[in-house]
């Protein structure tokens, strides 16, 4: 090779032995069909214009098979096969359409690998984002947790029930004291009738019943509601001085039975 003939790459020198080899091939089969033409046409010629029998109806078959065998061979024989010339130029254009491909195809790659990286980068944001909201969760409860350390708060159910004791104690102190300041104040301005006053005596002579205080009423009437909350009535007896009942169902602290009017029970404050 001279010195000023440009080199030629190993990829195209590659593709011409190639193109080179299956050429060789070709004849080389076509020389095969060739001969094996030539072998029957010799046995045929030895056998003479015998005619065949129908047990040699393969024999027959194979004459056929060699006429279009031998019409196919002149054709390949008249055919001039086309190899295109691997020149300088014709390389270049072939190394072109192939770097052409070759670059359609990487850019298809690089779009490819674009697209999934901004949906890993996204990706990436939303689980980082979801780490911190975890971090700052983690963190309070940290906080939380070293508070209450640190407090060395113990909690039993012995001290739970000495504590609620000792709140219904405070409760039962509190009643106890508020039914004495009641009882005070009733007996003060609303003490039983003594029978000085004529209307007081006609009252106390219809009855000959014990009567009892007002205190001694509203008392009833509360624990009749806490007791029997599902029945809070009391029945006016004789004792209930009727003055004491029409103050109490005057001012709506005591309300009558829709049906019987002679069954109180106290209004529920409370609810």
């Amino acid at each position: 090779m001279s010195e000023n003939q440009p080199e030629l790459h190993p990829d195209i020198t590659t593709d011409m032995e190639v193109v080179i080899d299956t050429e060789e091939e070709l004849i080389k089969q076509c020389e095969k069909m060739w001969e094996d033409m030539e072998d029957c046409q010799n046995k045929l010629s030895l056998i003479g214009t015998e005619t065949l029998t129908s047990s040699n109806a393969q024999l027959s078959l194979l004459s056929m098979q060699i006429k279009c065998l031998t019409a196919e061979l002149d054709h390949w024989n008249k055919r001039t096969h086309e190899i295109t010339p691997l020149t300088e130029d014709v390389l270049i254009t072939l190394g072109k359409e192939e770097f052409q491909k070759l670059r359609c195809n990487l850019e298809m790659v690089v779009s490819t690998i674009q697209s999934k990286n901004e949906k890993l980068k996204e990706d990436l944001e939303r689980e980082q984002q979801w780490l911190d909201e975890q971090q700052q969760i983690l963190e309070s409860l940290n906080v939380l947790h070293s508070d209450l350390k640190n407090r060395d708060v113990t909690f039993s159910v012995s001290r739970i029930f000495k504590e609620l004791k000792a709140k219904m104690l405070s409760i039962k102190d509190f009643k106890e004291k508020l039914l004495f300041t009641l009882g005070e104040f009733l007996e003060d301005h609303f003490p039983l009738p003594d029978g000085t006053s004529k209307k007081k005596k006609k009252c106390m002579q219809t009855s000959n019943a014990q009567l009892i205080t007002l205190h001694e009423i509203i008392e009833m009437l509360i624990n009749r509601m806490f007791d029997a909350p599902h029945d809070p009535y009391v029945k006016i007896s004789d004792s209930f001085w009727p003055p004491y009942i029409e103050l109490l169902l005057r001012n709506g602290i005591a309300l009558r039975h829709p049906e019987d009017p002679t069954q109180i029970r106290l209004e529920a404050f409370h609810q």
